[in-house]
């Protein structure tokens, strides 16, 4: 099996991550610290892949300023880019972490992306997947871009038997599920909206991830939050609580688990290691304010305090 990872943002940021005490709706609120961040959800991912060693190339869209930036973030971490540039300017977000636990995040929404770019992306993916053993497609998409790029990705990944992990929400994680790529990571959230009704409780999203494995999916991780994480595959029902930190920022906690089930496929983990591993580093991502910014030692800990669950369905 090739070893390097694929990851695809195609609408990356910029993040300007900012503490203070509270934000307070009509008023002027001033920053105590801040500081920019590459980020987008598959650039979080690409940084973790990196932090662990593994082998990644980086493909999508970066625009102006911005988009230097990142570029030059990823290449410090020996990240192998080959994203496209385009006329317009990667966006800006804003998270802001305030002292009553409460994370403000303000998001923009990105440059427009042209017929020719859209092109060159594609004809440059397709070079990628000859490389690649393995194919992540993360977060939201840019203005211009089919809602049903991800299902596009998917298929065409498929073509060549490389596997696909899909994290996005919306209409993106619909049609991308269409394709059925091998694990899908919605949050309880997401979850809700592709079941198209309100989900209450655990069994609920058992018995709705058992559905959408059923469908096709290899492999369904639904990540909870503070409820912890769920997996269904073939091999069962596995649920791990969340670990016990003290959470700073959960920025990127999603990624954490994208990024953790990869590095256990490649190391041919079983399932049991992968959840523990995807609830350990999520975990660790949650103690610093910087995101996607693995404390190793804090990760490392906390895996042998994850206690996994198997669940009788």
């Amino acid at each position: 099996m090739k070893k390097k990872i694929l990851t695809v943002t195609l609408n990356p940021a910029v993040d300007k991550t900012y503490t203070t005490q509270s934000v307070i709706v009509g008023n002027v609120n001033r920053m105590r610290t801040a500081m920019n961040i590459a980020g987008g959800k598959g650039v979080n991912v690409t940084k973790i892949l990196r932090q662990y060693g593994c082998d990644v190339a980086a493909t999508g869209f970066l625009g102006g300023y911005s988009g230097r930036f990142i570029e030059e973030e990823l290449e410090k971490r020996g990240t192998e880019c080959r994203f496209i540039h385009v006329t317009g300017e990667t966006r800006s977000n804003m998270n802001i972490l305030a002292d009553d636990g409460y994370v403000t995040e303000i998001l923009e929404p990105g440059p427009v992306i042209s017929d020719s770019e859209m092109t060159a992306f594609l004809e440059q993916y397709d070079a990628l997947l000859e490389e690649c053993g393995l194919v992540i497609l993360s977060g939201s998409v840019a203005r211009g871009v089919n809602a049903d790029v991800y299902e596009t990705l998917t298929m065409r990944a498929a073509d060549v038997s490389v596997p696909v992990y899909l994290d996005s929400s919306g209409d993106n994680l619909r049609y991308g599920m269409r394709a059925k790529p091998q694990m899908i990571k919605p949050n309880w959230r997401e979850l809700e909206y592709i079941m198209g009704r309100r989900i209450v409780n655990r069994e609920e999203i058992v018995e709705s991830a058992k559905l959408l494995h059923e469908g096709g999916i290899s492999r369904v991780v639904v990540s909870m939050g503070s409820k912890g994480l769920l997996s269904v595959t073939d091999e069962g029902v596995l649920y791990t609580g969340a670990a016990k930190i003290e959470p700073i920022n959960t920025v990127g906690c999603g990624d954490s688990v994208v990024a953790a089930y990869a590095m256990s496929y490649v190391a041919g983990e079983s399932e049991e290691e992968a959840i523990v591993r995807a609830g350990a580093i999520s975990a660790a991502n949650a103690t610093t304010v910087d995101s996607a910014n693995i404390p190793l030692e804090t990760a490392e800990a906390l895996m042998n305090k994850i206690i996994v669950e198997k669940i009788d369905v």
